[in-house]
C-alpha cells in the first residue's frame, strides 16, 4: 500500500494510501474504500481484502484515512455539513484523490466505485449524493443514509433509530445536494440483522432514499438467496438491477465474510457464508477474465475433449505396434 502525501489542497485534512497492481486491466477500474471507526486504512483492507482481490483481477484501490486531529475515534465525519457537501472538507479530499489516481494511472473515470464500512459507509452514500457524477456505483456496509444527521447528538440518534425522514423527504436531501441532476448511481446496501451500534433501520431508510432517487417502488423488489442470505433487488424497465439490500441474519456490527476462502478474521468481520467483498465486486463487473484468458480457458477445454477423444485412439496404436 503506497502512501500520498499530495493530491491537492486537501480541506479534510486526510491521509491518501493506494494500491495499483502491475498489470491493471484495460480499462482499468478504481475502488474507492473507506473505513469504519476505530479503524485505519490497512484495518479495513485486512478486513476486506480488496487489494488482494485488486492485484488478482486488475483493478486499483484507494484508501482514504482519517486522522486523530479530526475525529478522536477515526470515523469519518458523515454528519458534518461542511464534510458532505461537493465542494468542502473530507469529500473535497476525496475527490482530489479520485482526480489524481485518475490521472496518475490513466483510469477509466466511467468505472468509479465506492464502498465503506458504518462511518466509512454513510461517508460513502456522502459521496454518492454530493458527487454522483463521480461514481458508477456504491455500497454501503452497516452505514447511514445521505442527510440522516447534522451534528453529534443527532447522529447518536439516527445509528440508534434510524433517520426521522420520509423516503421522498431522505431522495430530497440529495436531490438539494446535487441540484439538477436525473441519473444517480446503482447501490448495494448490507446490513447485519443484529447490528446494535448502526441500526438495522438504517439500511431500510437507506433502500428508500435510493429507491425514490431511481423512482422504483418497494413493491417492485424481487427476492433471491445468496450464499444462504436474503437478497432483495429493484430493476429499472430494462432489467438492471439499480437497488438491492443485502439482510444479513444474526450478524453484528462489521463486514460478512465468508471463512472458508480466507485466513483468521479480522476485527469487524463476521463470517456469514458470504463474501461481501466479492459479491459487490462481481455486481461491478470486476471479476470477468481478460478476453485473451477466457479465449484461452476455451481453447484449454476444448483441448482436454480433443485428448479425451483421441486417447483410445492412440493407446490402440501403441498396442498394435508391439
Amino acid at each position: 500500500m503506497l502512501e500520498s502525501a499530495h493530491f491537492g489542497s486537501n480541506p479534510g485534512n486526510l491521509g491518501m494510501y493506494s494500491c495499483v497492481p502491475e498489470r491493471l486491466r484495460n480499462p482499468g477500474a478504481l475502488i474507492v474504500a473507506l473505513h469504519g471507526c476505530h479503524q485505519t486504512a490497512r484495518d479495513f483492507d485486512l478486513a476486506t481484502g480488496w487489494s488482494a482481490l485488486g492485484r488478482e483481477h486488475g483493478f486499483a484501490t484507494l484508501f482514504p484515512e482519517q486522522r486523530c486531529d479530526n475525529n478522536p475515534q477515526y470515523c469519518f465525519n458523515w454528519f458534518i455539513e461542511r464534510h458532505i457537501s461537493r465542494h468542502g472538507g473530507e469529500i473535497a479530499s476525496i475527490r482530489g484523490m479520485v482526480e489524481k489516481m485518475l490521472a496518475d494511472y490513466g483510469l477509466d473515470s466511467s468505472r468509479v466505485f465506492v464502498t465503506g464500512l458504518s462511518a466509512g459507509g454513510a461517508m460513502a452514500c456522502a459521496l454518492l449524493a454530493a458527487c454522483p457524477d463521480l461514481f458508477a456505483a456504491g455500497a454501503i456496509i452497516a452505514g447511514l443514509p445521505y442527510g440522516a444527521a447534522l451534528g453529534p447528538i443527532d447522529a447518536l440518534k439516527a445509528m440508534a433509530f434510524g433517520p426521522g425522514f420520509s423516503s421522498r423527504e431522505l431522495g430530497d436531501l440529495v436531490r438539494l445536494a446535487s441540484p439538477g441532476r436525473e441519473k444517480w448511481p446503482r447501490i448495494s446496501i448490507w446490513h447485519g440483522s443484529h447490528d446494535d451500534v448502526v441500526a438495522p433501520a438504517n439500511a431500510s431508510a437507506l433502500v428508500g432514499q435510493w429507491l425514490d432517487l431511481h423512482q422504483l417502488e418497494q413493491s417492485q423488489a424481487a427476492v433471491d438467496v445468496v450464499d444462504g442470505q436474503t437478497r432483495r433487488f429493484w430493476r429499472d424497465s430494462a432489467g438492471n438491477v439499480l437497488v438491492e439490500h443485502y439482510a444479513i441474519g444474526g450478524m453484528s456490527h462489521g463486514v460478512p465474510v465468508d471463512a472458508k476462502s480466507r485466513g483468521p478474521l479480522a476485527p469487524f468481520t463476521f463470517d456469514a457464508g458470504i463474501s461481501s467483498t466479492i459479491r459487490i465486486a462481481k455486481t461491478w463487473g470486476l471479476l470477468d477474465y481478460p478476453q485473451e484468458t477466457r479465449q484461452g480457458a476455451e481453447f484449454s477445454g476444448r483441448g482436454k475433449s480433443i485428448l479425451r477423444f483421441l486417447e483410445p485412439i492412440i493407446t490402440s496404436a501403441r498396442a498394435s505396434r508391439r
